[in-house]
């Protein structure tokens, strides 16, 4: 077949890929317990699921604007404003079928062959697979362990160029559950407007903070025009099969990205944007008490993997990923990297996680092993697969 070149810079999203393998042992009769996916084991609240239903009863089945219908922007702007202290229209919000999309068709609205976009790294593989297909070029800031997983602001800024357009933000981070501080925060906006930079503002996790206080770098002093947030409901209100998100940004800017949605999907589906309002307008009580959940299964892991020798795992402060070094781990059993003990963890202890290197490649003068364990599965299927792990350590 002759393909389009570019494919050749198009990556994907190596969670899925390893859960294509554990579903292939399961299927052959293989028993595995998986941190692998970043998925919400909760199902969707009722009332949520309801306005869904009565949505597609009341015949909400047509087309939609292809920047959202009316009702969900109004709610989104409001949650923002209220959440993010800022003064938001209705029509500088841009509904789309998942948060994906959002990186997509803003890195096709901003970026030129030959501009340079900083990204964090480790960190979403999309981020990346988006860059090199816009012809843009990718340019990593490390995510650092020593800096609670943050970025490092010095290092960022001798990255920025002539040719930087745009900065990618993501906080709490996937995948080491790392946050930017206020101070991070108002270093880069100052960057920012000094450098005349866009920012990508990927806030898909900022519900689920523990103890961090999350914070919107488009809530500082002359960013609000330059940020496009990106949310959703996929991680908040456990809505990921719903494949609703939406991004918020300049009127100016969303007019682009509606004409791209038009090129592409036309429209996010009608009837689940009702449950999106609903999702929002609705009770929270649901929101706060999966946060709670997931507190106890992150300090359920934190602990169980600290007391596994090799592992040593930093307690994060948002999202539902911790990510161990298991440098040391790797030595113990003679394995050459984290994709070695990866791999040795699902054949030899049915559990499934994934290497750092599902998340970029490393960055100069890295030398630490990590894997990422979700831990959006319950605290008995955590203990088990903490005992799995342990026995495989000391049986190796």
């Amino acid at each position: 077949m002759k393909l389009a070149h570019r494919l050749t810079q198009l990556g994907t999203e190596n969670a899925f890929e390893v859960l294509n393998e554990v579903n292939r042992l399961k299927t052959a009769g293989r028993d595995i317990i998986s941190f692998a996916i970043g998925e919400p084991d909760f199902d969707t609240p009722e009332h949520i699921k309801q306005a869904g239903i009565t949505a597609i009863q009341d015949n909400f089945t047509h087309y939609s604007p292809s920047a959202g219908i009316l009702p969900l922007r109004e709610a989104i702007a409001g949650y923002i404003a209220k959440t993010r202290s800022l003064c938001v229209n209705h029509d500088e919000v841009v509904v789309t079928p998942g948060g994906k999309p959002i990186i997509y068709y803003v890195l096709h609205a901003l970026v030129d062959p030959g501009d340079e976009v900083i990204y964090p790294n480790p960190g979403f593989p999309i981020y990346e697979s988006v860059i090199r297909f816009t012809g843009g070029i990718p340019v990593p800031v490390p995510i650092l362990e020593e800096k609670d997983f943050s970025i490092d602001t010095a290092e960022l800024e001798k990255l920025i160029t002539p040719k930087t357009k745009l900065i990618i933000l993501n906080s709490p981070h996937n995948p080491t559950g790392g946050m930017l501080t206020a101070k991070d925060l108002a270093h880069i906006a100052d960057l920012a407007r000094r450098h005349d930079l866009w920012v990508l503002s990927d806030e898909i996790y900022s519900r689920i903070t523990y103890g961090g206080t999350f914070g919107s770098i488009s809530s500082l002093p002359g960013m609000q025009e330059r940020t496009i947030i990106l949310d959703g409901f996929s991680k908040t209100y456990a809505m990921t099969g719903w494949r609703l998100g939406y991004g918020v940004m300049n009127k100016e800017l969303a007019v682009h990205i509606a004409r791209l949605i038009t090129n592409c999907e036309s429209c996010t589906n009608t009837f689940v944007q009702l449950g999106g309002i609903e999702a929002l307008t609705g009770p929270q009580d649901f929101v706060d008490g999966m946060v709670d959940e997931f507190k106890a299964r992150r300090d359920l892991i934190a602990a169980g993997l600290n007391s596994i020798p090799g592992f040593s795992c930093k307690i994060p402060n948002g999202a539902f990923y911790v990510f161990p070094n298991i440098t040391e781990a790797c030595r113990r059993l003679g394995l050459p990297d984290g994709k070695a003990l990866q791999q040795h963890l699902l054949y030899n202890a049915n559990v499934a996680v994934l290497p750092r290197s599902a998340f970029g490649k490393r960055n100069s003068g890295e030398t630490q092993e990590y894997l990422r364990f979700s831990y959006a599965t319950s605290c008995d299927t955590i203990a088990e697969g903490l005992e799995r792990i342990e026995k495989a350590m000391r049986l190796s």
